[in-house]
This record gives C-alpha cells, sequence and structure tokens, in this order.
C-alpha cells in the first residue's frame, strides 16, 4: 500500500489524498480517500471501517518508510492483530513496486475523465469532482482481464463475476447472423494461413563493415508468428547459416516494389525535354559592378562583342 498526495482538493469533504491498497495475489485494487495530514489513528480507523470490515486482517503490509506505519501506536495495533509489516528501503524501492504500478495507473484513468482548473460545461464528459468516478474506476479494474493472472481480480478474489450494467443490455441485443459467424471463419483461416506468407526485412547494423551497407536487408519469408518477441524466419544467401530467430526490434515489414506488384505494367517513360543550345556569347567589357543592398551577392554589366549593352 502507499498513498497518493498533493491532489486537488475534491468533493465536499475536500480529499487531497488517496490510500492505494492492491493485493499481491488477485491484483485487486482498493482506493480509499483521506487527506495528506491524517495521523496514525486515522489511517487505522479508515483501513478498518472501509477495509477490514469487509476483507478481514491482513497477513502482510507492504510499503516505504511512511510515518504513519513506524509510529508506536500503529506498530501496537499490528502486533495486536498478527500483521507483519515488510518496509521498502531507498535501495530496495521494487520492493513496493506493485503499490507504485497501480499509483501511475489510478493517474491515467483519473486523467481520462477528469479535468482540473479549466471552465467546462457538463456536456463535455469531463468532471472535477474525483471522488465521484474512483468507485467507477474500481469497479472497471476489478472486472478486467489483468495480463499477469489471466483473469480479472474480482474472479480471484470472490469466484464471481458482480453483475455489470452490461450485462442488462446484453438481453436487448440481437444474435448475429449466421452468415457473420461462418464469414468470421473463413477470415480466421486466412489470417492463419497468411501469416507464414509475410516477408519482412532484418535489420543488419550490428554486423561488420558497416559502411556504404543497408542497414537492412531481404527479404525473408516469416516461419509464424506466435505473439512472442522473436519472430523465427527462413534465410537464404549469407545469412543462412545463422540464428533463424530475431528480436521483433530487428525486423519491419518489406513494402514490394511497383514492379513486383504489377509485373504486367510497363510504365511509359518521362519524356525529357530538349536542351536548348545557346550562343556563346563573348564578354568585351565589365562596364559597371554593384553588390546587392544586405546580400553577399554582386550585379555586373557586361558589354558583348557585337552585341548592345545586356545585364549578365
Amino acid at each position: 500500500m502507499n498513498w497518493v498526495t498533493e491532489l486537488p482538493p475534491s468533493c465536499y469533504r475536500s480529499y487531497n489524498a488517496c490510500l492505494v491498497i492492491e493485493d499481491r495475489y488477485s491484483k485487486t485494487p482498493i482506493f480509499l480517500l483521506c487527506y495528506k495530514d491524517d495521523t496514525p489513528m486515522d489511517t487505522a480507523l479508515l483501513l478498518w471501517n472501509r477495509l477490514i470490515s469487509h476483507k478481514g486482517l491482513f497477513k502482510n503490509i507492504i510499503s516505504d518508510r511512511e510515518p504513519k506505519f513506524t509510529y508506536a501506536l500503529w506498530t501496537n495495533l499490528q502486533r495486536f492483530f498478527g500483521i507483519k509489516s515488510s518496509f521498502s528501503t531507498a535501495y530496495h524501492p521494487q520492493a513496493d513496486g506493485l503499490a507504485e504500478r497501480m499509483i501511475r495507473n489510478l493517474d491515467d484513468m483519473i486523467r481520462g475523465f477528469c479535468a482540473y482548473g479549466l471552465q467546462l460545461k457538463e456536456s463535455d464528459g469531463f468532471t472535477h469532482d474525483r471522488c465521484t468516478i474512483i468507485p467507477e474506476l474500481e469497479l472497471e479494474y476489478n472486472t478486467s482481464v489483468h495480463s499477469s493472472t489471466g483473469q480479472n481480480p474480482a474472479m480471484l478474489e470472490k469466484g464471481w463475476n458482480p453483475r455489470l450494467p452490461e450485462d442488462t443490455l446484453r438481453k436487448y441485443l440481437t444474435d448475429i447472423h449466421p452468415t457473420a459467424s461462418s464469414f468470421k471463419m473463413m477470415l480466421d483461416k486466412v489470417k492463419h494461413h497468411s501469416k507464414k506468407a509475410w516477408r519482412m526485412l532484418l535489420n543488419i547494423q550490428n554486423r561488420s563493415p558497416k559502411k556504404l551497407k543497408n542497414s537492412y536487408v531481404g527479404s525473408f519469408v516469416i516461419v509464424a508468428l506466435d505473439g512472442t518477441n522473436e519472430i523465427p524466419v527462413e534465410l537464404s544467401g549469407e545469412l543462412e547459416n545463422k540464428h533463424t530467430a530475431f528480436p521483433d526490434s530487428l525486423i519491419k515489414p518489406y513494402q514490394p516494389a511497383e514492379k513486383e506488384l504489377f509485373p504486367l505494367r510497363n510504365p511509359t517513360p518521362l519524356a525529357v525535354p530538349p536542351v536548348e543550345q545557346s550562343e556563346e556569347k563573348n564578354i568585351k567589357k565589365v562596364i559597371k559592378e554593384e553588390r546587392l543592398r544586405g546580400k553577399k551577392q554582386q550585379e555586373y554589366l557586361f558589354r558583348y562583342g557585337n552585341q548592345v549593352h545586356e545585364d549578365g
């Protein structure tokens, strides 16, 4: 757990902080609005009324060395309830990284719906009141699939998914036409087979010598795309004996030339206009020389042989 402080006052209670708690197993976050200057007793009452009464007691609390947790009263309460404290140090801040990452996620979610210091209307879809949207954001996050567990936090914690407004709307949606389902199956088959025919260019900047060589060579055929960072390819030529798996950072899509896309097309060559042959003029005398104002250019007045005066 950790605190988000220095927030603009929100709601009629003027909350200026938020206590972020996240379960290490189910990744379930809980956002408790509070004040920056809360005492250890205020924090203990907040956890008892808003969290412990619904979830039960903790086994272990991982946080930084917040004065609220190092205070004697809070230490005695933890000892009485059998709660272990694990404090992160300045040299190992990653111990509390789960709460720190959740704080960044909360900031991003609030920033998408809440605006501060602007004159907005209700029809703009934004609000100045952060307190009104935090419960909705907490419910939305708990019902979204987490990348590390493959499940949503609510399912891992409770064993069932909460009922959402969209569940009611699904009853009024019409079934998809069977033709659309068949078309999706055919599209998936084509997409599966087309993955093997994709071609790409390979970055060879790390090879030597680098001078006067293209950064990318190819094209090569991609064997399969399985969603990982390593992409297996079919190498040929001077790279045939190299390892066939490369990171996706060294690969970019191959853009075929127009001749490969349209082999039967015969482009008409552009007509080059003829160059006019001008007669050579012999300069007989420089009559006048003048520098342009504000520029480093000069103008000359010449007299050519057997011709009248002209500007050159």
